[in-house]
């Protein structure tokens, strides 16, 4: 399925959300103003780095404000535009990226094969091929239904989106209103996090899908062939 290999790519792009440190949030904001008096006065684009440094998930732009003590979003994107030439010119591993409505230093895509050989991403993050299937689904169809979700795959995917919710990467968005107003299925902000991703609309576009979510509504039992007629 080009979409599963779409979204096993992402997988395996190298964008490690671990960081330098595991403190807890409390903790690490603690030791960053500490480390802010100790040395004195410093400049904003130092304390939006040492914030970024410390953080293990993407920061909206009003919360590095907060942080960094920054004038607005505006002197955020600047600074962190600045910072990005600078790593990019020193030759460093790892560079900014927005993910999920927020900025977060990743290392760069060039690491995935040593990261992934490693074994320095974190284990719990693998995801089987069905449950890869399943997401890709969710995330190109979503608000989606789990009777359309099946009948795109030709299974059964209860357990899978079970699985899929306890990792935090599939969540409940809704009610169709249908008939028993079965619940609909979309992605979370782990997901956009976990695919590097800055928003669902950066997702690569599949055009096959766009013909499956019609060939659903005008001929449900012609979508088995339509998804085997797409390319793998």
């Amino acid at each position: 399925m080009r979409v599963q290999r779409t979204l096993r790519n992402f997988e395996q792009s190298g964008r490690s959300i671990q960081k330098i440190w595991s403190l807890d949030s409390a903790r690490k904001e603690e030791i960053l103003l500490e480390g802010c008096d100790a040395a004195g006065p410093v400049s904003p684009i130092q304390r939006l780095e040492a914030v970024l440094l410390v953080s293990q998930e993407p920061l909206p732009s009003r919360k590095l404000v907060s942080l960094a003590d920054l004038a607005d979003a505006t002197q955020v994107r600047t600074l962190t535009r600045e910072l990005n030439q600078q790593y990019k010119l020193s030759g460093h591993a790892y560079s900014i990226e927005e993910v999920a409505g927020g900025y977060i230093l990743l290392t760069r895509k060039q690491f995935a094969p040593w990261i992934k050989k490693n074994q320095l991403a974190n284990p719990t993050e693998h995801l089987s091929q069905s449950a890869l299937e399943t997401l890709a689904i969710v995330a190109y169809r979503q608000p989606v239904l789990r009777v359309d979700i099946e009948a795109i795959r030709g299974l059964s995917c209860d357990e899978v989106l079970r699985q899929l919710m306890e990792k935090d990467l599939v969540k409940i968005s809704g009610r169709s209103e249908e008939l028993g107003r079965p619940y609909l299925y979309g992605t979370t902000k782990r997901f956009l996090q976990l695919f590097g991703l800055q928003s669902l609309d950066k997702l690569p576009r599949v055009e096959w899908l766009r013909a499956v979510e019609s060939t659903i509504v005008n001929s449900p039992t012609e979508v088995h062939d339509a998804s085997r007629s797409a390319k793998v």
